[in-house]
């Protein structure tokens, strides 16, 4: 574990994320957030999600799939979220224990059959199951990383999304 006396660890900055914990302390309602993308066809299998004021993330399927294979495609993009939500997780966990993160590596792999998604068969039509594992690079201790690994499986919000059936309601306009 190391031990800082600045308002960074990790590159997190700790005044940010104190002062965000404090205000739901404060008002439990300020937890409550939304957020929104919106997608945008493009031809043939490629679109772009566009999320706040960033830059359009692109999304297309690989040739094998009929796709231009220009972008990584919606099932890469939902790995790669996951991943992401885990790496954040575990720089703001890290961060508040303190415990220096030196390098941080998430590899994600998942088995869909496209049985389904072809018109080919009835069934389940996503991932089978998804692995992922986590590679750190930390003057912690195994039980230090240990506790962290557990407190960030039990917070993703990505990783709780995809474990729960969460009601997901798509209508038509």
């Amino acid at each position: 574990m190391t031990a800082t006396t600045s308002s960074r660890l990790n590159d997190v900055d700790i005044e940010a994320v104190g002062g965000l914990v404090q205000a739901i302390q404060a008002d439990p309602a300020k937890a409550q957030t939304t957020w929104a993308a919106h997608v945008t066809w493009k031809g043939a299998f490629a679109s772009e999600s566009r999320v706040r004021g960033f830059e359009p993330t692109q999304s297309d399927e690989p040739a094998g799939l009929g796709g231009a294979d220009s972008a990584a495609n919606p099932v890469e993009q939902l790995l790669g979220a996951l991943g992401n939500c885990l790496a954040v997780g575990y720089a703001a966990n890290a961060t508040v224990a303190g415990i220096e993160l030196k390098d941080l590596k998430v590899d994600l792999k998942g088995d869909v059959d496209l049985h389904v998604f072809l018109g080919l068969g009835e069934g389940h039509a996503g991932f089978s199951g998804i692995e992922a594992t986590v590679t750190i690079n930390s003057p912690a201790s195994r039980e230090e990383l240990e506790s962290l690994h557990a407190k960030v499986l039990a917070s993703s919000p990505v990783g709780h999304t995809l474990r729960t059936a969460v009601p997901v309601d798509i209508t038509l306009a």
